[in-house]
This record gives C-alpha cells, structure tokens and sequence, in this order.
C-alpha cells in the first residue's frame, strides 16, 4: 500500500506509531491518542515546525501503526518498543548501560542478598538501579557487616538438614549457616526483613526495632544476642549520622530535575525516603535536541520508571511533564498505589527542587569543561600530525589499514576509520585476500588499497551521475591521511596504487620496536620518532592497536570457518551448498556431530543418501578417536 493510502486509512483510535527510513529500520516510537491526526500532522508543514522533525521526515518512507485500548497501553507499548529498537530521533539515555541492583531473593528458602545487572521476575526484590557501583559495593559490604546473610548458593539437604562442610564466613560469624540446619526459618526471614529496611532509606525505624530486640535479650540474659544487637546498634547510628539532610517528614519521593548543556542534557534523581535524602544519581541523554523541556521529561521518567523496581508515592520537579496526568495513571498503576508529580512554587519541597538542579547543573559545567578540553586536545594532536605529513590543516578522516595472517594461510586485510580523531566504526571494512598466496604483506596491502580506491572512485561517479545515494555509499568518502601498519615497503605499496588511480593522499607508516609497541611514523622517506611528541604518541599507538586487534578478530573468523569448513569437506558427496545448509541450520560442527540421520534429513536440500553420509563420517570417527 502506497504511503498516500496508508494516511488515508489510519485509525481513529489510541496507539502507537513508528516511522521507518527506506531500509525499513525503525527511526522514531511515538505515541498519540488519536492515530489518524497525530500521524497525518508529520506529512504537514505544520507539522515539521521543529528542525529535529524536518530532518527526521526526509529520512521517513514508511510508518507502521499499533492500536491500543487505551491511552496507558500506548504509553507502556511505546515505553517497551522504545527500549527495544533504540530509534534514532527518540530521546535515550546516552549512559544506557546495564545499572546494577541489589536483589534479594525471597523465592529461596533462606533468600540471600547480591548484586545484579539483570531483573528477573521470579519472585526476588530489587532495590536499584544504582548509577555509581562504588555506593552499592559499600552498601553490600555495610549489610555483610552488620546481617550475617548467607552469600553462597548450597542448598539445605532435604534428608540430612544441613551439608557436610559450612564454608569460611559461618566460621568467621558472617553467615548463619543455615546449610548447617540449625537456623529457624522465620528467624532468617525476619532479619532479611530488617536488610529491607535498611535498603529502603528505613535506618530510624531499624534502629528502633535493634533497640527493643537489645533490651529483650538482655532482660532474658542472653547477652551474646544483645550483644550483637549493640553492635548493629551502633554501625546504623554511625551510618544515620552522616546523613544531613532531612526533612523532618516521613515521605517517600524523587526529585527529579533537567538541565541543558550544548550537546546534551542531564538529568538528576535526588531519592528520599522517609524523609531522608538517600540516594542520588544522574544520567545523560542524547536525542534530546530541539525538544522542549515537558518532552524530555516525559521521555526520562518512561525511561526510567519502566523497569523500576520501586517507585515513590511523589515525583517532585521544576517543570511539568508532557502528558502529566496519563503518565501519573500509568506510574499509579505499576505502582499499585497513587502517585502524584508536583510542581512545588515555594517552601522546603522548591528549596529541594532547586537543590537538584544546581546538582544536575554543576554536572553538565563539569562535562562540558571536560569535553572541551578533550576536544582542544584532540585538535592539538591532530594538528600536530597534519603538520607532520604535510597537510595544510589537521586531518578529518584518517584511515589505518592492516593485514593478518598466519604462514600465508587464510590473509585478511581491514580498514578502520577515525573521523575528527575519533573511531567510525560503521566505516570500519574488511576483505579477504583474493590474489595473493603465501605470506606476502605488500602485496596484501596492494589488493586492499587497489579494492578499496576502485570502488570509492566507481561509487564517487555513480553518486554525480545520480545512480547512487550518497548514503549507501560506503567508499566513496577519499581519506586526507592513510595509515598503515609496517614501514617502507607497506607505504611503498599503497602509493604505488595511489599513483595508479592518480590520487594523492599522504600515506604514513606505523613502526613498531623490537617489544611490538609503536615508535615512529615513517613518511616520505623519513622516520620520524614519536618518543618526544606524547600526545601524537598515544594517538597512533591506539590507532595501531584498533587496527591490529580489528585484523586479527577478522583472521580468526576466517580460520575459525575454515577449519570448521574443511571436515565437511571430508565427506562425500557434501558440497558447498549443503556445508552451508548444515552450518546454518545446526550452528556448528558440534551439534552435527551429535544429530541423527533423521535430524540431518531435516535440513532443506539434505536428502537420505547425505544424511547417511554425514552420520556414517562423524560416527566412525568418533569410534577411532575413542
């Protein structure tokens, strides 16, 4: 159905919508309560008001519709479909990484207390996500110390109640040691209870409870117990003491605020429970140019809420949410209970609001002082290397080529880009070496440059003579430097081709000592030592060491596959096509190994005859072999 008729026949009804380029990947996730006008309004001028939008819909050629019950189901659908595709010109979390939690895990029968990257539902608690590793490290090692948890996996044997061997922490008083069978259930469970509390930001409540538990020991004259209740005593008013900030309320909330650099926003989460500020942490976004304020907090809070393992009872901030009311229903109901967003205008909840944002503020000044400096660093040593090989200004594209081989078996060259000194590694390429045999480096490096220039000249002329996209051209692009690993005769090499296809680009040689680590750049008959020049130093070294390690993970690939390839090849009646039915379908020689001639038979193209064949082949050698 032509883009036209699809407008014409969009839903009335809520949803979510997903705009596609020309090679059907999904680039933006949105969400609308009525399909029909929301969609249509992008193919508008109107519609295109903001430059991210304008650019995003020169990219769009095709869109796909979702319809939901209700305004919700398209807010989690979106929220899901989001995390899932990463589009292109939504907003993310720039630092969306895999955040640790501490799990607790109630489903066993005496739960134990780790860390965790990955949410599971089976039944165990989270508390998390924890942005700063050390805080959540010190927070475990606080735990361990003050609840003697049990941190292994054993399990209580059924018919005896315990195991033969405890391990070290119950001889060191850090576990229970209910693998020994001599730990009430109820009782672990209740001092797992009391970790909750300390997890939820509850340290008064527990200090209470370790009080009355202190006194009742002690007027039952079991002094070990009170003793070991004074000692938790004390570890938790040590730790309440450096808490400074408290509200006298007993609230649970997060207050959330956004601030703006050149190239980013930062968002920061102050966490407070019962009354406390507990917990704080940030996160960066990307995506986020040319949104509003109210848009972008509408993306972090799905973002973040979505996976959460608590959420508070109120959301505190400077600005209101777009869809301030569908998200509050929706928080409210993963929840289980209401949450409401405020907007506070005065008081102690404003001075909290306004605490935030001059925390989310000093990080963005921090991160853009940083980032500049970087850059101004990069320039310099980019400056410094154009200088060096004769370039009028610093380099913006430079490619490194390698090759890899061993004894002249299965050679590999590759090509890796770095764009303004930094990798591009969707222009990183690879080829395998066609013309060559024997371990012949130069003439490697011949082949790779020959094949590359050829194409990026063929795909240059396709681009004027408008038979090509000038994105999918993925060699038309000419360099200002090319690197390449070894000295005179792999330079030597790669302009002769250069001379050959009459282009001139500079070509540089990454030299290596006698222990394998860069030492100089050989130019235009010159070896020029990099021991003085640090910056430029470190530069190619990590150039160097991107394009070798690219090389050799290639190599290994090929030899991998080739040596896989050549037992099939051993068996009659088994040709290149049907080895490559079988890897496909099986995902390895091990598992051919292991199949049945009717599991064999089950590939496309594999009949009675072959599957016989394979199975007789793996069978026999595996009764020689054993």
């Amino acid at each position: 159905m032509k883009l036209e008729e699809k407008l014409d026949h969009l839903p009335q009804q809520s949803g979510v919508y997903l705009m596609k380029d020309r090679l059907q990947e999904i680039i933006y996730v949105g969400k609308a309560r009525n399909l029909r006008n929301r969609v249509r309004q992008y193919f508008t001028a109107a519609g295109q008001s903001t430059p991210k939008v304008k650019a995003m819909m020169q990219h769009v050629v095709d869109f796909e519709t979702m319809i939901t019950d209700t305004e919700v189901e398209a807010l989690i659908l979106e929220c899901n479909l989001i995390k899932e595709n990463r589009p292109k010109y939504n907003v993310l979390l720039r630092d969306d990484k895999s955040y640790p939690y501490i799990k607790i895990t109630w489903q066993e029968e005496y739960p134990r207390v780790f860390k965790t990257r990955k949410i599971i539902r089976d039944g165990s608690q989270y508390f998390g996500p924890y942005t700063d590793v050390g805080a959540l490290n010190e927070t475990l090692e606080l735990i361990r110390q003050l609840f003697p948890v049990k941190t292994c996996n054993k399990k209580v044997n059924s018919k005896t109640g315990k195991i033969e061997r405890p391990c070290l922490n119950y001889h060191l008083r850090q576990c229970l040691g209910p693998c020994q069978g001599n730990v009430y259930k109820d009782e672990y469970n209740e001092m797992i209870q009391e970790v909750v509390l300390l997890l939820d930001g509850k340290e008064n409540r527990l200090i209470n409870q370790l009080e009355e538990k202190m006194k009742v020991a002690a007027e039952e004259m079991n002094f070990e117990k009170a003793a070991l209740y004074r000692d938790q005593w004390d570890a938790l008013k040590k730790v309440t003491e450096k808490q400074k900030m408290d509200s006298g309320k007993t609230l649970d909330q997060d207050v959330i605020a956004l601030e703006s650099g050149r190239t980013e926003s930062c968002v920061q989460v102050f966490s407070v429970r019962d009354g406390k500020i507990v917990k704080q942490h940030h996160h960066f976004l990307k995506g986020e140019e040319e949104e509003n304020i109210p848009t972008i907090i509408a993306s972090f809070i799905k973002l973040y809420y979505d996976n959460a393992p608590f959420i508070p009872g109120e959301l505190l901030m400077a600005h209101a949410p777009e869809d301030e009311k569908l998200i509050e229903k929706w928080l409210t109901e993963k929840r289980g209970r209401k949450v409401s967003i405020k907007m506070p205008q005065r008081g102690d909840k404003r001075k909290l609001v306004e605490l935030v944002q001059k925390n989310a503020r000093l990080l963005i000044d921090q991160r853009e002082k940083a980032r500049l400096k970087k850059e101004s660093d990069r320039l310099k040593t980019l400056t410094e290397l154009g200088e060096l090989t004769g370039l009028i200004q610093p380099p913006g594209r430079i490619e490194a080529v390698d090759i890899s081989q061993t004894a002249g078996t299965e050679p590999v060259g590759v090509l890796i880009v770095y764009e303004d000194g930094v990798p591009h590694k969707r222009s990183y390429r690879r080829f395998k070496i066609n013309t060559i045999t024997g371990p012949d480096d130069t003439g490697s490096i011949r082949e790779v440059m020959r094949r590359r220039f050829k194409r990026g000249l063929k795909e240059a002329e396709e681009i004027r003579d408008g038979s090509k996209e000038p994105e999918t051209a993925g060699f038309a692009l000419l360099p200002d430097l090319i690197l390449v690993d070894g000295g005179v005769g792999q330079v030597s090499a790669t302009l002769q081709v250069l001379e050959e296809l009459n282009l001139q680009i500079p070509v540089a040689g990454m030299v290596k000592d006698d222990r394998h680590r860069t030492r100089s750049l050989y130019f235009d008959g010159e070896n020029f030592d990099l021991k003085e020049k640090k910056n430029l130093w470190r530069f190619i070294t990590t150039i160097q060491d991107e394009v070798h390690r690219f090389a050799i993970d290639f190599h290994r690939q090929r030899r991998s596959k080739a040596l896989t390839g050549s037992e099939l090849e051993n068996i009659p009646g088994i040709g290149e096509k049907s080895r490559h039915r079988l890897l496909d379908y099986f995902k390895g020689i091990q598992n051919i190994k292991e199949a049945t001639i009717q599991e064999i038979k089950e590939v496309e193209g594999i009949g009675q005859k072959q599957a016989e064949a394979v199975h007789s082949y793996f069978n026999t050698r595996q009764k020689e072999e054993g």
